[in-house]
């Protein structure tokens, strides 16, 4: 069995996924936290990989940038390949001065100007959200292994926030008293899709970049603070 976007043969990928963006760290999660890992798609690059954490299959694979390449993949990952699970990990940028580089946001609700959801299944939805079960076991799984994490609503654009002419005049435009903590361009497409399949979805960020934050992390502090929700996101699983 294969699509048009993935290679892989049913079986091949397992009922949780694990998805970054980037290939390369779909790439960087299999080798340095994954027993077995085994390649199992490589169509356009979009690097996906399935091994064994704790003893448990899991499967991680890049999604790509935005709603558009995200939708693609999570729809045929639930739809053609039986996949439950997908927690999707990722950077964002924060709108919260309390946050500091590398924070993570664990997501409940996410807000969209997107038309992705009118597109895709004649929905004027600009509202979706994680399933709470699985985002409260990501909650669950961080306090237990101690680590700090900012649960809350967040937003998915369509472009890179950083370049939009007037940032401002989109915060107004975000429902009142939604109160985002970041913003990020996946997470809408992902939380529609499971809800419209009925399966489960959850998302993890790292912060990276903030107008109220000034520092500039070292290769060695993005490292290590990507690996801590990396390591969230599989302990969760």
């Amino acid at each position: 069995m294969s699509t048009p976007h993935n290679e892989a043969n049913l079986g091949d990928i397992a009922k949780t996924v694990i998805m970054p963006g980037d290939p390369l760290r779909a790439k960087y999660i299999a080798e340095n936290f994954l027993e077995d890992a085994k390649l199992v798609n490589k169509v356009r690059n979009i690097f996906a990989y399935t091994g064994k954490y704790n003893g448990k299959d899991i499967t991680v694979m890049a999604s790509g940038m935005g709603m558009p390449s995200m939708g693609i993949y999570c729809y045929e990952l639930y739809k053609f390949y039986g996949v439950e699970n997908i927690i999707r990990i990722g950077s964002c940028g924060g709108y919260i001065p309390e946050l500091k580089l590398f924070d993570i946001i664990l997501a409940d609700n996410v807000f969209s100007e997107s038309n992705f959801a009118l597109t895709l299944n004649n929905d004027n939805c600009h509202i979706a959200s994680s399933d709470k079960s699985l985002t409260d076991t990501i909650e669950k799984t961080a306090i237990k292994n101690n680590i700090s994490i900012h649960r809350g609503n967040t937003v998915c654009t369509d472009c890179f926030d950083i370049y939009m002419t007037d940032v401002n005049k989109f915060l107004k435009r975000i429902p009142e008293n939604f109160n985002p903590l970041g913003a990020e361009m996946e997470a809408f497409a992902l939380f529609y899709v499971a809800k419209m399949l009925d399966k489960k979805a959850a998302c993890l960020m790292s912060v990276v970049d903030s107008k109220f934050i000034k520092d500039v992390a070292t290769s060695e502090e993005r490292e290590k603070g990507l690996n801590t929700m990396i390591k969230l996101a599989l302990d969760a699983c």
